[in-house]
């Protein structure tokens, strides 16, 4: 039986695998089917990771992380993990694409989220190229440049913001002219004079050159609008990488949240014993490497503790 399985490879996942066969478990195994890093490694340049400075990937960024992992005795288990069931004694078994299952005794499951795609366009072919769903990680690169950002809801208003705080002029695109966020919020994000709303109006297409984007061509009820600008930033939701932690009859084996996201508090405990989560799947994950790693961080040091009074009491 595993010590800690741990469910994802990215940069939560390899720090969880870290701390726990560096504080002394044996035992971990980390199910990642393809190669460890995570979204990050699509990354073309990191400039906000603490100590990396110059010019770096995020696949330069992750490269270095597996070996110093396996190190100290992780194990990396290159399968899909199908779900994970929650035993009647407390422990878990690990069902795995290939159809055999492994046991364990605490879990740690961080295989992240997805961000949904809008559909125009040009979306894929400049993605990492101009097309960006963070404004924090790649915000600055447009410092003094004017961009558009795609979507009305919370997110993507307070993405405005922050965009306005760096870049010349901020295109805020939403398909209607109302917004579901608190009317302080909407009555600040018409006052703010750098960002533009664009209401009614839906992206029609993203096009540029060799370099990236260079401009979005936007449906409006006038006809069709182009706004050239160098970084278009979408926020239309995330779809939540949780059927692992789902039974055969489709129930969660630990508390959820009403978008799916789990529910975990500052020990990266959930509502299940010796089942962890963190990263982008988690409640509230600001969704940045180094926040991923710290919930990894936390998680494997919990685990350790767990582990421990599980078997000696």
């Amino acid at each position: 039986m595993l010590d800690l399985a741990i469910i994802g490879g990215g940069p939560a996942g390899l720090t969880a695998g870290l701390y726990a066969t560096r504080g002394g478990l044996d035992n971990v195994t980390m199910f990642e089917k393809g190669m460890p890093g995570g979204q990050i490694t699509q990354s073309s340049e990191i400039e906000n990771y603490p100590g990396v400075t110059g010019e770096i990937t995020g696949m330069d960024l992750m490269i270095p992380w597996p070996e110093q992992c396996q190190k100290f005795g992780l194990k990396h288990a290159m399968v899909e993990v199908l779900r994970v069931e929650h035993k009647a004694d407390g422990t878990f078994t690990i069902h795995k694409g290939d159809g055999t299952t492994e046991d364990s005794l605490a879990v740690m499951v961080c295989t992240g989220s997805t961000p949904k795609r809008v559909g125009f366009s040009g979306e894929d072919e400049f993605f990492g190229r101009g097309v960006s769903t963070c404004a924090t990680c790649d915000g600055f690169f447009y410092k003094g440049k004017e961009v558009a950002v795609i979507g009305g809801g919370d997110t993507a208003i307070e993405e405005a913001f922050y965009l306005s705080k760096i870049c010349k002029k901020v295109y805020l695109v939403h398909r209607r002219d109302t917004f579901r966020a608190a009317p302080n919020t909407v009555e600040r994000l018409k006052n703010t004079e750098n960002i533009e709303l664009v209401l009614n109006s839906s992206p029609a297409e993203v096009y540029g050159d060799k370099m990236g984007v260079t401009g979005l061509k936007v449906t409006t009820p006038e006809g069709e609008r182009d706004i050239p600008v160098p970084g278009v930033f979408t926020f239309v939701g995330n779809d939540i990488n949780n059927q692992v932690l789902k039974n055969e009859d489709g129930s969660f084996i630990c508390d959820v949240n009403d978008w799916g996201e789990i529910i975990v508090d500052l020990k990266m405990k959930t509502s299940t014993p010796g089942l962890y989560a963190g990263g982008d799947m988690r409640l509230d994950a600001p969704k940045q490497v180094v926040s991923a790693a710290g919930d990894g961080a936390v998680a494997g040091i919990q685990a350790i503790g767990y582990i421990d009074e599980r078997l000696n009491g």
